[in-house]
């Protein structure tokens, strides 16, 4: 594809759009699938064809428009309808040239929509992930376009380090620094990687996007490729996302029928060829070198750092390794400059940040929001507070290897250091609320469960070490744990912290180390029902024996 046939497709696309007096936007990603919006926008578009109007109303499926608790979700024109169903269908039809449906009214201007600010997900919930047309008429490919017919390797690298965007897979690596040493590393066999495997318990922000706007991703991944010499990408998925899988895949093949990917690119002698690994849905394939393993065909095992993937990686070749929420940056900050990017969050945490939103709050789904916002504000404003009345007691933030962040801490901004400070992290954007009713010691437990599961076990410390701290929180839960227990707990999660070979058991620990931090009393109170029940068993044991001795 030349520069002007982009132009060209972009501009007929946007006037194919505007020839429709209506649009009827479903949201087709997993959630709202599995109230059968599928079935839902089959319907609208029945009902809009059995009444001649097709070229009057364009209905098409879209990616997640965030409120997943109020799903399905449809958009007719501006209005936004929620908890639809396949019989509304005629109503949302009528509406167009009439009142809204009151009863499915969403409201817009709740800070759930009102507080976010939308770069990475500008597209999500307004282009059809399955229809590269109506992807270019929402503007993608022209960041590809730019920088390969105006701008140098070093430049894209320039503008990205500028922006101060870091790694949103959870280390928040500079995304600059790493593209500059991938760039730098010797060889003329260089990889680029997305990583797709998501893993985190309430985590679903990577899937949506690549269910949601995949051209997106790739477009990331093609500009990041230029700018480090590479010609060869691969994108490493869970299996449990078969929709993102499927889209991707189509995605894909039609960027490489339209010369959007392959050879010679936009008439230049760059190339850039994509394919897809499939994980097996080992949570230890998050961690880079276990990915790099796996995508191999070897199985999934970390191993010890240096070499970094950077200069030996993929194939013992220079390999650039980011999520998808990362790639999915690149774009905006090529198309809209660093310095619109820079503009946003605090001093060391740039931009937005996309979270998944769970737990025991009103509006659950996925927002996006300025670093630096306040904790307070996400929890009460965005996801409407704590639903039944009920008081807010801890946020989990960073998934299984972040931690719980308290009631009184509300007020702390969410960015890299701050999280960091808090005792948690900010990982790859899982949120998960917990009320008044939650028992912290059973939370610890559960995601120290998780990792003790998902340890590859090439490493006694996580192998043994999760092991064991799994048995003294059963213990300690069930009422039969001491004070030396706690202690033992204590000393296995430093052990194990410094010792394990890989990410997963270095931060193993932490949700055990902030629930320590702010909940001790909980340990403490489970540990003192423990010895008051087994006093009660010694003074019972010491009656009933004193009973036979007199009865004998």
């Amino acid at each position: 594809m030349k520069p002007e046939e982009l132009t060209s497709m972009m501009e007929k696309a946007r006037a194919d759009m505007q020839a429709f007096d209506h649009h009827i936007n479903v949201c087709t990603e997993s959630g709202c699938i599995s109230l059968q919006s599928d079935l839902l926008l089959k319907t609208l578009g029945d009902e809009v064809k059995h009444r001649g109007l097709t070229e009057k109303v364009c209905v098409k499926g879209v990616g997640c428009m965030g409120l997943c608790c109020n799903g399905p979700l449809v958009k007719a024109n501006t209005t936004l309808y929620q908890n639809v169903k396949s019989e509304h269908a005629p109503a949302i039809v009528d509406s167009l040239s009439s009142q809204p449906v009151q009863e499915l009214l969403c409201d817009t201007q709740q800070p759930f929509f009102t507080r976010q600010k939308l770069i990475v997900r500008e597209n999500s919930g307004r282009v059809d992930p399955e229809s590269l047309i109506d992807c270019i008429a929402h503007g993608a490919y022209q960041a590809l376009l730019k920088v390969l017919t105006s701008m140098t390797p070093q430049q894209v690298i320039q503008e990205i380090a500028d922006s101060g965007l870091r790694g949103r897979g959870g280390a928040g690596f500079p995304t600059g620094l790493k593209w500059a040493t991938v760039a730098k590393a010797p060889g003329t066999r260089k990889y680029v990687i997305c990583n797709g495997d998501e893993g985190d318990p309430g985590a679903f922000m990577d899937r949506s996007m690549m269910e949601g706007d995949p051209h997106r991703v790739l477009e990331g991944m093609a500009i990041a490729a230029y700018a480090v010499g590479a010609q060869q990408g691969v994108i490493y998925v869970r299996a449990e996302y078969p929709l993102a899988v499927k889209r991707l895949t189509k995605a894909i093949n039609m960027a490489h029928r339209h010369d959007l990917i392959g050879h010679n690119i936009f008439g230049t002698k760059f190339d850039f060829n994509v394919e897809i690994r499939l994980g097996a849905g080992a949570f230890v394939c998050g961690e880079e070198t276990a990915l790099i393993a796996s995508v191999e065909g070897k199985r999934g095992l970390p191993r010890p750092r240096p070499p970094y993937p950077a200069n030996s990686g993929l194939f013992g070749c220079p390999t650039l390794i980011n999520n998808v929420e990362t790639y999915a940056n690149i774009a905006p900050i090529i198309n809209n400059g660093a310095a619109s990017f820079a503009q946003i969050g605090t001093e060391k945490s740039k931009g937005t940040k996309i979270f998944a939103l769970t737990g025991k709050i009103k509006n659950t789904g996925l927002i996006e929001v300025p670093m630096g916002i306040r904790l307070k504000d996400i929890i009460y404003d965005i996801a409407g507070g704590i639903p039944d009345g009920r008081a807010f007691k801890a946020v989990q933030t960073g998934g299984p290897s972040g931690g719980c962040i308290p009631a009184d801490m509300l007020d702390i901004t969410v960015d890299y250091e701050s999280l960091t400070k808090a005792g948690s992290i900010m990982g790859s954007g899982g949120m998960i609320v917990m009320d008044e009713t939650s028992n912290m010691v059973d939370v610890a437990r559960f995601f120290m469960e998780f990792c003790m599961t998902e340890s590859c076990g090439k490493c006694v410390p996580c192998r043994v070490g999760t092991y064991e701290m799994h048995e003294l929180l059963d213990r300690i839960y069930e009422k039969r744990g001491t004070l030396d227990d706690l202690q033992l707990l204590k000393d296995l999660c430093g052990m194990v912290k410094q010792t394990s070979l890989c990410g997963l058991g270095q931060s193993a620990p932490n949700p055990v180390l902030s629930t320590l931090r702010y909940f001790e009393h909980e340990y403490l109170d489970l540990i003192n029902q423990a010895q008051a029940s087994e006093a009660d068993r010694n003074a019972a044991a010491k009656g009933e024996s004193i009973k036979l001795e007199v009865l004998s």
